[in-house]
């Protein structure tokens, strides 16, 4: 009698682990797919967020109408004056006459040689002295300096008075003028040592006297405002109408009109509205199905599908916010009659000369009607965002995304606990077996030697 066993050799081993290793990773690749699909989730609800946030900043702008600039100001000529008009500004007409200027006062030294010249050795200071009594003062050191360098050192002072050097065919001058405009800031010059040169009064009958020639008076701005006489050290005049700022450009006469204006309310709105449509193209995109296409193979697509389709909370909350648009009325007015319209495919669009056309209308049932469409979208958008420690629907949703994301990543563990000591077991069988049958191939041998030695003696 003869007889082998044969065993499974490494490689049919490592084929069969495998297999089971396959079978067992089903339910993990399983799992990990659905938290691939909840990170999509959250990612998509992340993309929505954002366009709900823009939104609710946005709606901060209509919040108060009150504080919103209803006025417009508007000039016949602008080459004499311009104007703003603030909210509380009254609309009337205002007609400004005999405007002048307010100046600096200017003056220029003699010709000095060329810039860079020395102005001579020895010390001596240079004082300017403005009309108030104050003061400033330059000193040179007994090296002297150059007319470059006074004018610097009159600059760095930053005071009543900036200098600049201007050269002519000559020779170089020193310009000193006022830093500030109207008649208190007129300013007299005294040098003394190696600056003794430089002398200038402005209290002299004639405007000035001294090594300085006077090139402007420092003076304020005049003009008539329907007749009243009016005086500024400034060209911005803010306190002669109340509400009414009017910078002065040149002399003349103007006319300058305030009237009641939608422009300020009609750009909040409008940025509104390019907010309200980005939220719901966001959550149409995140919620849309794409059929698969029936091009050529070569350039066919499959169907796809955003991560939020058949999502109600995403759906419910386009429906919200249009409806809470379209539902707006106050005094006859609604959103569609002042421009704030909403298409039949979702989408939103704004006009302004419509709303234009509403606000001149009715102004106060237009500035009603906004804030109604503030309170209505703001309720969607805080329901939505949440606030404090309240969380809103959507940090709900990725709350629950995030569960389940944990719940499937505590089963991938047990999961692959479970296999790892599932594919020990079979590791170790297969040696058992492995071992067996080594001892059985031996004592098989053992039993063909005395088999063939017994049968060959009979023989």
């Amino acid at each position: 009698m003869s007889g082998a066993v044969s065993s499974l050799g490494s490689s049919q081993i490592s084929s069969q682990i495998a297999t089971v290793e396959a079978r067992l990773q089903k339910p993990i690749t399983q799992l990990q797919s659905e938290q691939t699909a909840d990170k999509a989730i959250i990612s998509a609800w992340g993309a929505i967020q954002g366009t709900i946030s823009t939104l609710s900043t946005s709606l901060a702008g209509i919040k108060d109408i009150s504080t919103i600039n209803n006025r417009a100001a508007t000039s016949t000529l602008t080459t004499v004056a311009t104007a703003t008009a603030a909210n509380t500004a009254l609309p009337a007409t205002y007609n400004l006459t005999g405007v002048t200027l307010a100046t600096s006062q200017e003056i220029y030294s003699g010709v000095l040689g060329s810039g860079s010249a020395s102005l001579g050795t020895g010390s001596g200071s240079l004082t300017i002295t403005l009309k108030g009594g104050k003061t400033e003062s330059v000193p040179v050191g007994s090296a002297g300096t150059t007319l470059n360098g006074l004018a610097a050192s009159i600059n760095k002072l930053a005071g009543g008075v900036q200098a600049s050097v201007v050269g002519t065919a000559g020779g170089a001058r020193l310009v000193l003028q006022g830093s500030s405009t109207g008649s208190s800031q007129a300013f007299s010059v005294k040098g003394t040592g190696t600056l003794s040169k430089f002398d200038y009064s402005s209290a002299t009958p004639d405007g000035g006297s001294g090594s300085f020639t006077h090139a402007q008076f420092a003076q304020n701005a005049a003009l008539n405002i329907n007749g009243v006489p009016i005086t500024s050290p400034t060209n911005t005049i803010t306190t002669a109408v109340s509400g009414v700022t009017l910078s002065l450009v040149g002399g003349g006469s103007t006319t300058v009109t305030v009237s009641s204006s939608p422009g300020g309310i009609a750009n909040a709105v409008d940025s509104v509205a390019t907010s309200l449509n980005a939220a719901i193209a966001a959550i149409a995109k995140q919620t849309a199905y794409v059929p698969a296409s029936s091009a050529s193979a070569a350039s066919a697509s499959s169907a796809q599908s955003g991560p939020l389709l058949g999502n109600f909370t995403a759906s419910d909350l386009t429906n919200q916010l249009l409806s809470r648009v379209s539902s707006a009325a106050a005094s006859g007015q609604t959103s569609n009659t002042i421009g704030l319209k909403i298409s039949s495919t979702g989408s939103v669009s704004f006009d302004s000369a419509t709303f234009a056309t509403a606000y001149a209308a009715n102004p106060k049932a237009v500035t009603t009607l906004v804030s109604q469409i503030y309170k209505n979208l703001s309720t969607v958008t805080g329901a939505a965002l949440g606030s404090g420690t309240s969380k809103g629907t959507i940090a709900a949703q990725d709350a629950a995304q995030n569960a389940n994301i944990t719940s499937l990543s505590a089963q991938i563990t047990a999961i692959d606990k479970s296999n790892a000591a599932q594919l020990q077991i079979l590791l170790q069988e297969y040696t058992a077996v492995e071992t067996e049958s080594s001892s059985a191939s031996i004592t098989q041998s053992y039993l063909d030697i005395f088999t063939n030695s017994g049968s060959s003696t009979k023989a």
